[in-house]
């Protein structure tokens, strides 16, 4: 199992939160999203076919890409 601490500039309120926990709870591979308005972070556990690559391409898709500074 993999983990991953993204930070998430775009995150500012609860509908955020929820947008962003139900799209990568839909990806194949991942098994837990927790997503937090106040740190502006999400924490995925996920394993393949599940990759970094494909979580933040999603992320990136659905307007809330992963900022440059990334892994917090």
């Amino acid at each position: 199992m993999n983990k991953v601490i993204y930070s998430i500039p775009n995150i500012s309120c609860g509908h955020c939160v929820h947008t962003i926990q139900t799209e990568l709870a839909d990806l194949a591979g991942v098994s837990s999203v927790v997503a937090n308005s106040v740190t502006k972070s999400v924490e995925v556990n996920f394993e393949a076919p599940a990759s970094e690559n494909a979580i933040k391409e999603l992320l990136k898709e659905i307007n809330y890409p992963v900022s440059d500074l990334n892994v917090l």
